[in-house]
């Protein structure tokens, strides 16, 4: 695993050992970032299930200015924190060691992309992007990408999020939504 483009493009990541997170491929974390970018001009990225953190670093280093990564598991966390030391440039990004669901209601401020891949797809994107909406954590251009299982089926609109883009990489499934 490592950072595929940008400023930190070609620096190697860590992911934990075991099977508690399923990191994003290399291939997939490229084609995802080239669908939606694949770079940007600033702007504040939400990882809600970070992992290794690998999703929210490549925004980082494609040009998004801060990151908010949220994780519950503590394995996890330490990778993500060492992860963040490797850009050296620990200001730009906050970890929130909780679960999902407790983190929501501990953010604030808007959010131009958002991350989600969580454990049990369907259920909890549905849930996240229904409340971050209520609590107007979105901006008007924000970008979500979901990774899911390709078996995992999406509605085509989440309140008033749209899915704008869909493809199939293996066995994950990457979905856009934007407004």
């Amino acid at each position: 695993m490592r950072v595929v483009s940008g400023n930190y493009g070609g620096r190697p990541l860590k992911t934990l050992a075991g099977k508690t997170t399923r990191p994003t491929t290399d291939k997939v974390k490229g084609a995802i970032f080239n669908m939606i970018g694949p770079y940007f001009e600033g702007g504040r990225v939400l990882d809600l299930f970070a992992g290794s953190g690998g999703l929210a670093i490549e925004a980082i280093s494609r040009g998004m200015d801060e990151a908010v990564l949220i994780e519950k598991d503590r394995a996890a966390q330490a990778v993500i924190l060492e992860n963040i030391k490797m850009t050296k440039e620990t200001e730009k990004f906050q970890l929130l060691k909780m679960p999902a669901e407790r983190a929501l209601s501990h953010l604030t401020g808007q959010f131009d992309l958002i991350l989600l891949d969580p454990p049990y797809a369907k259920e909890q994107i549905v849930q996240n992007l229904t409340f971050l909406q209520e609590q107007n954590l979105l901006t008007q251009a924000v970008t979500v990408v979901c990774e899911t299982d390709k078996s995992v089926e999406l509605p085509e609109q989440i309140g008033s999020l749209v899915l704008t883009k869909q493809k199939i990489y293996g066995i994950s499934k990457i979905s856009i939504y934007e407004f």
